[in-house]
């Protein structure tokens, strides 16, 4: 194989995540491959910069070996200079080396020359503890080793991985030891379970999943069977018995999902619009109430445009994904909602990660970056939504402007709550026209469906375009429009809903504190009960449903493995009594089960 070649595998195997084995030279591009057109521009703008050819490729390249030879052929007819050397860990020869450079570039999308062996995973390679897994288990399959190291290995970088696997190596006899009495699994076990039936990774989990079920340890999904308030009627499926449960693992923060105008304005929509419309925004799915919505939204958080998406989710997804590049940078905070996370892959970026709220790591990052790559976005969460704690926007403003770099805030957990007028995180900061894009989710305090997006003409009408999630989604019925319209008529009229949810915040947050329990640094509605140990966190959980109230227990994959914690929702719609209540609650649940020490 040529260096040519070898380095185009390389980046086909980066921008498509198959295993290099699989690509041989006669690998048609779409018909074997699966690789569409943009993926297939992507992959040749890398050819280009890599080989640094100042002329076009010839159109029409089918397979690998047609493009291996007309860079070739390119590279012969002209002066052109050298490809980059490749990386230490190309040339060393060594198997544990390759076995983990082969793995990061499969799960990273990276080259070879782009994985340096002592790069910072998560501030110089954007590397995250669940792609992290992936590689060790990757490199762990390769090369023989067990399968529990994918959940235990912590090293900084590529050299500190490989330095850290080579015992394993030399002694095949490591094994995991697990309680007889005890599952010490997690969902990280699952992860990376690789076997010839795809679904073999299914039984495995169904089997784990109900053995915590048994236990009353598992206790998601459970269906209301009545609205959610401050109480809410559910059905607990595994003993088939229905409760009232005080709730507090509701987003309804403002309390405006049961409010009758908003509840009326949906009725009355759906009857005049029907159900649904069937279709994406550019193909029959705009109705008059949608552009009423995005106009609404905008004046509601003070910015020009709003482009209105089917969820939050989407909306980062489709927002992120349209606006970077494989040739741009995203630089994101450590602990940023998943759909961050995944919009960040879609993109195919560069992704830097910096630690949580460390603006001179930020800094640090941002001074780094190769100015070749093309642009930058820093995206952050407004509100981290298990930690409670509020991002440093005032900083990251300012380290934007000075390094060239947009931001973006996810303010999903912030609108309806931070600011005078529940605006969001730039109201709450007085930075109001400083933050390129705003971010929110209508799903939780404004008690509808859906995600939008806020910020200059230009590039909202760029996203309507270019934003998959947007154009080749369809979009939230009439009704639900209708709804979100009524709510934000609500918040507007009744600006004294936000002063009562912070009363209640500061009330119950003060309960808990002098209990003993560590909240971190929240500053939000949601109120962390961090525990750490995850049977400890699942075990105070059922301690708390047993005692008829309701929060959310959040393990693996919603924090790292050591970060278990119960997650509190404050709303406006607790009274005194509910939140005196619940810290009773959950001070007996801790003391039952070792959290906190035992009275007297």
């Amino acid at each position: 194989m040529t260096s040519v070649h070898r380095q185009i595998v390389d980046i086909v195997a980066s921008r498509t995540l198959y295993d290099e084995s699989y690509l041989s030279p006669e690998s048609h591009f779409e018909a074997e491959l699966g690789i569409d057109s943009v993926i297939f521009e992507s992959i040749l703008a890398t050819v280009r910069e890599r080989f640094a050819l100042g002329a076009e490729l010839p159109a029409g390249l089918a397979t690998i070996r047609e493009l291996v030879d007309a860079v070739e052929e390119a590279l012969a007819g002209a002066a052109a200079p050298a490809p980059a050397p490749a990386a230490e860990a190309a040339a060393t020869g060594d198997p544990l080396t390759e076995a983990v450079v082969g793995a990061a570039m499969r799960h990273t999308q990276y080259a070879r020359e782009q994985l340096p062996l002592d790069a910072d995973f998560e501030g110089e390679l954007g590397i995250d503890s669940v792609v992290l897994v992936s590689v060790v288990a990757d490199s762990a399959r390769a090369l023989g080793l067990p399968d529990g190291l994918a959940g235990t290995v912590t090293a900084p970088s590529l050299r500190a991985l490989i330095a850290e696997l080579r015992p394993f190596l030399d002694s095949a006899a490591a094994v995991t030891e697990h309680g007889a009495d005890w599952d010490g699994r997690s969902m990280k076990d699952f992860v990376e379970k690789r076997d010839p039936d795809l679904f073999a990774k299914a039984r495995g989990f169904r089997s784990y999943l109900r053995g915590r079920e048994a236990e009353h340890l598992y206790w998601y999904g459970m269906p209301l069977h009545s609205r959610c308030g401050s109480r809410a009627l559910i059905l607990d499926e595994l003993t088939g018995q229905k409760r009232e449960f005080l709730m507090f693992a509701s987003n309804n923060y403002l309390g405006l999902a049961n409010h009758p105008k908003v509840i009326e304005a949906v009725c009355d929509a759906t009857r005049t619009f029907g159900a649904t419309h069937t279709g994406s925004r550019f193909i029959g799915g705009t109705n008059m109430l949608h552009k009423e919505l995005e106009r609404r939204l905008a004046a509601f958080k003070g910015r020009p445009e709003c482009i209105v998406y089917p969820g939050g989710y989407a909306a980062n997804l489709g927002a992120i994904s349209a606006l970077v590049k494989s040739y741009d940078t995203l630089v994101v905070d450590k602990l940023n909602h998943m759909s961050i996370v995944d919009g960040a892959r879609l993109s195919g970026g560069v992704r830097k990660i910096y630690q949580h709220n460390d603006m001179a790591d930020l800094e640090r990052i941002l001074k780094r970056r190769d100015d070749r790559s093309g642009g930058a976005l820093i995206v952050a969460d407004g509100v981290f939504s298990m930690h409670g704690d509020i991002c440093d926007l005032p900083q990251i403003v300012r380290l934007g402007k000075e390094y060239g770099a947009r931001v973006l805030v996810d303010d999903a957990h912030a609108t309806g709550v931070l600011g005078e007028r529940g605006t969001g995180t730039a109201e709450h900061f007085g930075l109001k026209g400083e933050v390129d894009l705003e971010l929110g989710t209508m799903s939780k305090a404004l008690a509808g469906m859906g995600g939008f997006v806020v910020g200059e003409p230009e590039v909202i009408e760029y996203l309507r375009f270019y934003s998959h999630s947007y154009v080749f989604a369809a979009n939230i019925p009439a009704g639900v429009a209708a709804g979100l319209i009524a709510s934000l008529d609500v918040i507007e009229a009744e600006p004294q809903r936000v002063g009562l949810l912070w009363s209640n915040i500061r009330f119950l947050r003060r309960l808990l504190v002098d209990a003993g329990f560590d909240l971190e640094n929240t500053e939000s509605a949601i109120l962390p009960l961090v525990i750490g140990d995850e049977r400890k966190a699942m075990e105070m959980g059922r301690a708390v449903r047993a005692r008829g109230l309701f929060c959310q227990t959040v393990v693996f994959p919603g924090v790292p493995l050591g970060d278990a914690r119960l997650r509190i929702s404050v709303t406006c719609e607790h009274t005194r009594e509910d939140l005196r209540t619940a810290a009773g609650v959950f001070v007996e649940a801790a003391r039952e089960v070792g959290v906190l020490p035992s009275a007297g």
